[in-house]
């Protein structure tokens, strides 16, 4: 797929959400953030909203659940409307059963990792998955600093599915601008989700174009 933008809508006007997800027609994906306030400190929105959502956003969601008990709640989050789930590591009871539920229910399946979970412990269950997501933030908020120190971790996960059967993406999160997304995509990432840096853009389509550029420019893959 090369490199693809997914714009969070954490970062946009939930008074508006329909609008906004159409003022990005060049995105890749609308990647929308769910907190319970329990495994993240913070509340966002659930099942209903992405449902609803779904229906009139012109990218597929990508939805990523900062979320105690994804085990239980992610077979909804698709019967909503994603196209991917992503669950988080930390959370997970059971994650080769979830994702291997998620597949079933075919949606693609994402393992998501804090800031300090390192990526190794988990090598044996990337053919499980389709895509690896490194938080380059403490999940929670949005419009956080990118932290550095989260690079040698993309880098040791891209090796590892490089040596991986199967076509599995590396997404990055967190504090990703045109000042940082050079960096994920020279480490090995390819799918970028991008909050404050595309809806606090002047025309946020163009931001997401230039976000893409920079990582095709940069990247380690070709």
């Amino acid at each position: 797929m090369g490199i693809q933008i997914s714009p969070s809508i954490l970062s946009a006007d939930f008074a508006n959400l329909e609008a906004e997800a159409k003022r990005i027609p060049g995105a890749d994906w609308l990647h929308v953030d769910v907190m319970d306030n329990h495994f993240v400190p913070n509340l966002t929105i659930g099942v209903p909203v992405l449902e609803a959502l779904a229906k009139v956003a012109p990218q597929p969601i990508d939805a990523h659940l900062m979320i105690e008990d994804p085990d239980r709640w992610a077979p909804a989050f698709i019967e909503a409307g994603a196209t991917s789930v992503t669950f988080h590591i930390e959370a997970a009871k059971a994650p080769v059963r979830l994702a291997r539920e998620i597949r079933a229910k075919k949606a693609r399946a994402a393992m998501a990792l804090k800031p300090a979970t390192p990526i190794e412990p988990y090598e044996d269950l990337l053919p499980e998955l389709d895509m690896v997501l490194i938080m380059t933030v403490e999940p929670g908020f949005g419009g956080q600093k990118f932290l550095d120190v989260c690079l040698a971790k993309i880098r040791r996960t891209r090796k590892l599915l490089d040596k991986t059967s199967g076509d599995i993406w590396l997404q990055v999160d967190g504090g990703v601008s045109l000042e940082t997304i050079d960096r994920c995509a020279e480490a090995g990432a390819d799918v970028f989700v991008a909050g404050s840096a595309v809806f606090g853009a002047d025309v946020p389509d163009e931001m997401v174009a230039e976000l893409r550029t920079r990582a095709q420019q940069h990247s380690c893959l070709g």
